[in-house]
C-alpha cells in the first residue's frame, strides 16, 4: 500500500469533533473508536477550552481578562509544556510571538463576539511597542502552570494551542497503530506509509499549489486568507486585516501568503543541514530560482511529545520572524510564500510545487 492509496481506503473509520476549537476535528483510524474513548476525548476537548478559549464567557483565559487588579490563575498540570514552548517562541522571535497580543486582536475586531470591528484607539495602543502587557513581564509564570499577572490581561493561545489539543488527543489514541486527526490546517498522522497534503493556493482555496507527503509527524499550514477581513479608513480605501499579527507592533503581518511546517515525530534522528532554496510560484505554475540560504539544524527535543503544538506555533512564526533563526533552536522544515509568491523552501521539506 503506497500514498497513492487514498486515506479514506486505508483509515475508513471517520470520529468527527464539528465544533472542537471552532474550526471542527476529524480523527480517522482502521478501526472504530469504541464509545468510551469518543467520550474521553469529547471531556478533553470540552476542559481544553474551558481553559484556554477566549471566546467561551467561563474560560480561565476569559477570567485573566476580566481581572481588573490581576490574581494567580492556576492551570492544569497539562498546559506546563504549552506555556515552555510559549517562552522559547517568545525569546526567539524576540517578542513577535506572545500570548498577550490576544489585547490587539481584540482591538482589530478579532473580538469574542466576532465584530470584525476596529476600536477607534487601536492605533495608538496595539503592540507591545505602545505599552501592550507582554508574556514574561506582566504575565510571570508561578510553579510551572500558575500564572501570576497584575491587571487585566487578554490572552491568545491560538499560535500553537491547536496543536498542542491534536497532541494531547493523539496521546489517547496509543492502542491504535495507525491514526491521522486533523484539525483544519493542523495534522497529526501515525502511518506506516505516507499520505499525502495539499498545500493549498492562499489566493484561490479550490486549487493547490503543490503537494506534500507526511509519516509519523506533524504537518501545519496557516495563512490568512480563511480569517481575514477589512475596514474603512476612508470614503474610498479600505485596510485588509488578518489574525497573523507581529506582537512587537500588533499589526498584521504583510510579507507572507502561507507558510507550511513539518516536525517529524523523532527529532534525534540525523539530518543533513537543510538549505533554503528560492522559487516563485505563479498564479498557474512555479519557476525554479537560483539562490539559496544555509540555514543551521536545530533541535527541539523539549517538545518531541508535542509536535504539532511546535509545528503550529513554526507556522505562525514564520509569518513574522526568519526561518533561519527558528531552525537554530528548532528541527523543522518549511516552506513559505511570500506576497510575491516567492517560495523558500527547506531541502528537507517532503513535498515540492507544480
Amino acid at each position: 500500500m503506497d500514498a497513492s492509496v487514498s486515506l479514506v481506503q486505508r483509515m475508513p473509520y471517520t470520529t468527527a469533533f464539528p465544533k472542537a476549537l471552532g474550526t471542527g476535528l476529524l480523527v480517522s483510524t482502521a478501526r472504530p473508536v469504541s464509545t468510551d474513548l469518543r467520550a474521553k476525548m469529547e471531556r478533553l476537548i470540552d476542559g481544553y477550552e474551558h481553559v484556554l478559549s477566549r471566546f467561551r464567557a467561563d474560560s480561565l483565559v476569559t477570567r485573566i481578562g476580566n481581572a481588573e487588579h490581576g490574581g494567580h490563575f492556576d492551570f492544569p498540570n497539562w498546559a506546563g509544556p504549552l506555556f515552555d514552548l510559549y517562552d522559547t517562541l517568545y525569546d526567539v522571535t524576540r517578542g513577535a510571538i506572545d500570548p498577550c497580543m490576544g489585547e490587539d486582536l481584540i482591538r482589530l475586531g478579532y473580538d469574542p463576539m466576532l465584530s470584525f470591528t476596529v476600536a477607534t484607539d487601536a492605533v495608538e495602543r496595539l503592540g507591545a511597542l505602545r505599552g501592550r502587557p507582554v508574556w514574561g513581564h506582566d504575565v510571570v509564570r508561578s510553579d510551572g502552570t500558575t500564572l501570576v499577572t497584575h491587571g487585566s490581561v487578554h490572552l491568545d493561545f491560538g499560535a500553537c494551542g491547536k496543536g498542542y489539543l491534536v497532541d494531547l488527543l493523539g496521546g489517547l489514541l496509543g492502542s491504535f497503530p495507525e491514526f491521522v486527526i486533523d484539525a483544519g490546517g493542523d495534522l497529526l498522522a501515525h502511518t506506516s506509509n505516507p499520505i499525502r497534503v495539499a498545500l493549498e493556493d492562499p489566493d484561490d482555496s479550490s486549487r493547490a499549489v503543490g503537494v506534500a507527503e507526511i509519516r509519523d509527524g506533524a504537518f501545519c499550514a496557516s495563512a490568512p486568507s480563511r480569517r481575514h477581513w477589512e475596514v474603512a479608513v476612508g470614503e474610498r480605501t479600505h485596510l485588509a486585516i488578518h489574525h497573523l499579527l507581529n506582537a512587537v507592533d500588533g499589526l498584521p503581518a504583510q510579507q507572507t501568503e502561507a507558510t507550511w511546517t513539518v516536525v517529524r515525530v523523532d527529532p534525534s534522528s540525523s539530518r543533513p543541514q537543510p538549505q533554503v532554496s528560492a522559487q516563485t510560484v505563479q498564479r498557474s505554475s512555479l519557476a525554479t530560482g537560483t539562490d539559496s540560504t544555509n540555514v543551521d539544524s536545530g533541535s527541539s527535543a523539549a517538545f518531541t511529545d508535542f509536535s504539532t503544538a511546535l509545528a503550529d506555533g513554526l507556522a505562525t512564526a514564520l509569518f513574522v520572524a526568519d526561518p533561519n533563526g527558528l531552525s537554530r533552536v528548532f528541527a523543522f522544515d518549511c516552506a513559505v510564500l511570500d506576497a510575491d509568491r516567492h517560495a523558500t523552501i527547506s531541502a528537507g521539506f517532503p513535498g515540492h510545487f507544480f
